[in-house]
């Protein structure tokens, strides 16, 4: 793979023609514009990242875990350009292109989550589920569903993931000005693309990282084909994409921890305890990080602050998190050549000193955060109202553009649906056969779905149940 190809500023839809205005900004920087502008983006501001429907204005959301994304990424970026320069890993590679990655980088975490469902990854789950329980059972004109589809088809459904929820978001069902979405630039949309495998091509247990989970769906396709030959990275990830997935897994394991003690799931004796242990294990790590948190603590009773735990727990987050920045920024240098040609299979905290601590702190989260009783509760009360809408829509959609098929409650359904999302629906659908149409309508319902915010989806819960 080279530089020249991979950050690709090509879109979908080129420029029309018309006279230029004098903009001095960049593909990239024009791409940070069109999503911060966008209703999908804003709507990331009521989507749970661990807690769903918090009243307290400290728990972070998918919109401020993407901001926190968006500024690890673009520092990651910078460190690495810098060593790619420094080191001369590359003589291709330009003090221009350390900028663009930066800008790639910015926006790609912005967008990153855009396609999740609302509550979490347990929304990802409970659809899932849905599909694993349900799809077997569907049938039209007394065919079963699982009968007319091709593999690829009934797996995307069972493997739903939020990840090819938003490259199918952003390339068409955010329909604004045509059928291209926000028409982003090819080097983007591939730095989303995190894995790119179709739900066929998964092979959870392989080690190879870009097999975990699928990246597109039978229905995107095309998309995918055309941005990964624009950029040349073809079936394997993009450079950026490790980029991208370490500021993700930096932000959200350091957040989770942090809320997690907001919260009172995680205690300061327990961290300081858990990370003694780590630092037993790995003497000869520059980072010291029970030293560190204790050595907060004490700066905090120092300066007379009024709660010296939180200082330290907060302040040492921080801390943390620049350490694994330059866990991250080695382990891609290091790796350089293996990425560049499309072979390295893991991420880049793997053999870094950060690596442990990694494991530790998404161990603690699930231990002590997501297996506990309060987070369980919740999502009993998740699951109730994610399957009733499942169950509503989907049936009600099922001969949605059938003349006369549909029943008068499914109509009135089926409205509450987005015009975006069924012109997407009756533009893609055209010429298609009977159970791509079919295919496409059940993604109608996970369009609709993923786009919902948790209050959105708890309001329309009451609503249709008569609860006012």
């Amino acid at each position: 793979m080279e530089w020249q190809t991979l950050l690709s500023d090509k879109r979908e839809r080129e420029n029309s023609g018309r006279t230029k205005t004098a903009d001095l900004r960049s593909e990239f920087e024009k791409d940070y514009h069109r999503i911060i502008g966008s209703a999908s983006f804003r709507r990331l501001q009521d989507k749970t990242q661990v807690f769903p429907l918090d009243k307290s204005d400290f728990i972070r959301t998918r919109l401020t875990h993407s901001l926190e994304v968006s500024s690890l990424g673009k520092s990651l970026a910078q460190n690495i350009g810098e060593n790619i320069l420094k080191y001369k890993k590359n003589s291709g590679f330009t003090p221009h292109m350390k900028e663009d990655i930066s800008h790639i980088l910015e926006c790609a975490g912005l967008i990153h989550d855009i396609g999740n469902p609302p509550f979490g990854h347990f929304g990802e789950e409970a659809i899932r589920d849905w599909f694993v329980r349900n799809l077997p059972e569907l049938s039209f004109r007394g065919r079963k569903l699982e009968d007319m589809f091709t593999e690829q088809m009934k797996q995307d459904f069972y493997h739903f993931e939020g990840n090819a929820q938003a490259l199918r978001l952003v390339t068409k069902l955010h329909y604004l000005v045509d059928e291209h979405g926000m028409n982003l630039t090819y080097a983007l949309l591939n730095t989303i693309i995190k894995y790119p495998v179709s739900s066929v091509g998964i092979r959870e247990n392989s080690g190879n990282i870009r097999e975990k989970k699928m990246g597109y769906y039978y229905a995107d396709e095309d998309v995918f084909r055309r941005i990964t030959s624009a950029t040349g990275a073809g079936n394997c990830r993009h450079p950026l994409t490790y980029i991208l997935e370490a500021a993700d897994d930096l932000a959200y394991k350091t957040a989770d921890i942090e809320d997690a003690f907001v919260k009172g799931f995680i205690t300061y004796p327990a961290l300081e305890r858990e990370l003694a242990v780590l630092e037993r294990g790995e003497p000869q790590s520059s980072f010291r990080a029970a030293d560190k948190l204790r050595q907060l603590y004490e700066r905090g009773v120092q300066k007379g602050v009024s709660n010296p735990e939180d200082y330290a727990v907060k302040n040492w987050i921080i801390s943390a998190q620049g350490f694994l920045i330059s866990c991250a920024t080695f382990g891609f240098t290091s790796n350089y050549d293996s990425i560049m040609d499309g072979s390295f299979e893991k991420d880049l905290f793997y053999g870094t000193f950060g690596e442990r601590l990694m494991d530790l702190l998404g161990d603690m989260a699930y231990r002590r955060v997501f297996t506990s009783r309060a987070i369980y509760r919740m999502e009993v009360h998740e699951s109730t109202i994610l399957n009733y809408l499942m169950d509503r829509l989907i049936y009600a959609v099922l001969h949605y553009d059938e003349e006369g098929r549909t029943e008068t409650i499914d109509r009135r359904i089926v409205s509450f649906i987005s015009d975006n999302y069924k012109n997407a629906y009756q533009l893609h659908s055209s010429g298609k056969s009977e159970a791509e149409k079919i295919y496409l309508r059940l993604l109608l319902v996970t369009d609709y779905v993923c786009g919902m915010t948790d209050s959105y989806a708890k309001r329309l819960y009451q609503e249709m149940n008569g609860i006012l």
